[in-house]
């Protein structure tokens, strides 16, 4: 594990820090207090420690029910990495819980009265939406509502909340712009992304509150979920097993490294939805929503491919290994899509950001990482 922090620097892109200053703002991450739900997850965790960076002062609190969805000490890993981040003057307090805990979410408001909250909590998965709807509509609705609530009732700056690509559900049109109708979703987690954006602009509306959604594109990168494709790729490879390549190889994916979606959610943050009033006279929704994605999609069996030669690179798996046998290419299965693409024109016109790290670059670091990880320990 030292080994492992110790050369981390030595792999993992950081190529945005002296950019962000270039950009206009209009809330300063200098001494304000934020609330960073799943906090222990895999963005969530990238985006703390990016914050350890950007303040010399100021509060994060980190927020995460630690649910055994997957492996739970890949959770405390992470918690563990950002208590051992240099912080300067910050604070850091992390509170294990749920958003769905209406009673902690207004406690945790009131004691420490946020001026940005960046909702990254939800009950992850497509697949998995099907086999249990109720942690759905418990994390990503119920959940949900609790933070809108919250900062109803408290002087929030701005609300930043994770979408999702999956609200494009089937449609054909790509690349996915945010222009687009999202009225179709395929599966049950799509539906409650979709109702997060509904709710969001609702209360954006009602009451004034600066919300900014952010719809991601296929997140990946070291110690990732463990039941996305690259990682479960790896476990399965490693153990000899056969991986499944869903609608026979001609899935189209806009993978996006985690280094270029927290460095979004950074300076989206640091810009909210200007307030306005109408020509009615009553509040113009101060409400945003953007795509972060690559805007290049990949073929899933050049993206195995790639994944590949990057376990050899790294040492994973021997140079002699028999991919070709340990494949299957296999029908879509429910809730899946065939193709994700990102127009972020958007992201690049207001915030002049557009995602830099190629696929290689990513899955490199991601191959270095699981070897440090899993292979040395």
């Amino acid at each position: 594990m030292l080994l492992w922090m110790m050369c981390r620097a030595k792999f993992i892109p950081e190529i945005y820090l002296e950019e962000t200053d270039m950009l206009p703002k209009n809330i300063q991450l200098e001494g304000t207090s934020i609330l960073v739900t799943g906090a222990a997850g895999f963005i969530g965790s990238n985006l703390v420690k990016r914050l350890f960076k950007e303040m010399k002062s100021g509060c994060v609190v980190g927020l995460d029910n630690m649910n055994h969805y997957y492996d739970v000490s890949l959770k405390e890993y992470r918690i563990r990495e950002i208590e051992g981040q240099e912080r300067k003057e910050v604070d850091w307090h992390f509170v294990r819980g749920s958003i769905a805990d209406r009673e902690l979410v207004n406690q945790l408001f009131a004691d420490y009265k946020f001026d940005i909250v960046v909702n990254l909590a939800a009950q992850a998965g497509v697949r998995y939406s099907i086999e249990n709807p109720d942690a759905y509509i418990e994390s990503n609705m119920i959940g949900f509502y609790n933070i809108l609530e919250a900062c109803r009732h408290h002087a929030v700056q701005h609300l930043v909340y994770a979408s999702s690509s999956s609200v494009y559900g089937g449609n054909k049109k790509v690349p996915f712009s945010t222009d687009d109708r999202v009225d179709n979703p395929v599966s049950l987690y799509a539906a409650t992304k979709k109702s997060n954006e509904l709710f969001a602009h609702c209360y954006s509306k009602l009451y004034d509150i600066p919300s900014t959604g952010l719809r991601f594109f296929t997140v990946y990168g070291p110690a990732g979920r463990p039941d996305m494709a690259y990682f479960g790729f790896t476990n399965k490879l490693l153990k000899g097993e056969t991986i499944q390549i869903f609608n026979f190889g001609n899935c189209r994916r806009d993978f996006t490294y985690v280094d270029d979606i927290v460095e979004g959610i950074v300076r989206v943050m640091q810009h909210a939805p200007e307030k306005k009033t109408g020509e009615d006279g009553l509040p113009v929704p101060p409400y945003a929503v953007y795509n972060i994605g690559g805007g290049q999609p990949e073929n899933l069996l050049d993206f195995v491919n790639i994944l590949q030669e990057e376990l050899l690179r790294a040492g994973v798996l021997p140079t002699n290994y028999d991919f070709d046998a340990h494949k299957q290419l296999v029908p879509m299965q429910p809730g899946d899509v065939p193709t994700t693409f990102a127009d972020a024109t958007a992201l690049e016109r207001d915030f002049g950001f557009t995602p830099k790290i190629t696929l290689r670059e990513g899955l490199r670091a991601f191959a270095q990482w699981y070897k440090e990880y899993y292979c040395n320990n």
